[in-house]
Formats: C-alpha cells, structure tokens, sequence
C-alpha cells in the first residue's frame, strides 16, 4: 500500500441526482443535521456510481462492525479484480472548510483500519490485495458535482 495521495487520472463531473429532501415535523423545514445527512447519502451515491462506472463490485455500503470494540462505519467496500477496497467517501458543499479530502485525519484512517479488520474476519474470502481509498465529493450549488478519487490513499 502507498502512503502518498495518488489521485486517479480520471476525474469525471456528476450531474447532481435528485435526492428526497427530508423535512422536520415540528419545523417544516430541513434542519443542519438533516442536510448534512442528505449531502453525505448523496455524495456516497454519486461515489457509488462513480465505482461501478469505473468496473468496481459493491460489497457493502455503510457497513457497522457488529463488534462492541469496534464502532463505525465504512463507506463503501468494494472489490477491483483481486483486492477488496474500503472506501471513504468526504462530501462538501463548498471549500470553506477545506477539500473533503482532508477531514480523513490520522485518528479516522486508524478506525477505518480497525473497522476493516473486522469485515476481514467477518468474510469466508480470503483476499490477494487490501487498499484504503477516499472518494472526495465537491458539490457545487449550481452545475455538476466535481468527483476525485484518491487510490491508495493511506
């Protein structure tokens, strides 16, 4: 595995798909959480997409350990040829906050570990190749989605 960011040499924009806009009961509009929830679903299935264009095989999505030690998510875990890839998937809606990339952070890269580990053991397959990768979504408010995909990207 690569420690340096490697940025797939084809980035590709996304129209935006449309998404169900859930709306609180109490305030008949969308709360923070509510919109930060629907821009994370839309960017994994826009990354979702975007895998499966490039030939990729979803095995999972939003898989959680059923290990009390273990406590997470990941992503996406997905299969390209012999390796199985445990995605993370970062979306913005802007760049106020930095790239989506960079809120993988050092103590997220050693739970996604962890959390791979566990679907590992979980798994009857034995696997000739393990990679991390972040799906980074950049989502703009008007005109297409703008994808990265970092391979190997820790």
């Amino acid at each position: 595995m690569n420690d340096l960011w490697t940025v797939l040499d084809r980035s590709t924009d996304f129209a935006p798909l449309p998404h169900e806009r859930p709306r609180s009961e109490s305030l008949g509009v969308m709360g923070a959480g509510a919109r930060k929830d629907a821009l994370g679903r839309f960017g994994e299935q826009l990354a979702t997409s975007y895998l499966q264009d490039l030939g990729f095989v979803l095995l999972s999505r939003n898989w959680r350990s059923n290990d009390p030690d273990v406590r997470g998510e990941i992503d996406l875990v997905c299969r390209e040829g012999s390796a199985v890839v445990f995605c993370e998937v970062k979306t913005r809606s802007s760049l106020a906050y930095g790239l989506p990339a960079e809120a993988v952070s050092r103590s997220k890269q050693r739970k996604i570990r962890a959390l791979a580990r566990a679907w590992l053991t979980e798994q009857e397959s034995g696997w000739v190749e393990v990679r991390f990768d972040v799906i980074s979504v950049l989502r703009s408010a008007c005109g297409p989605a703008t994808v990265e995909h970092l391979r190997a990207a820790f």
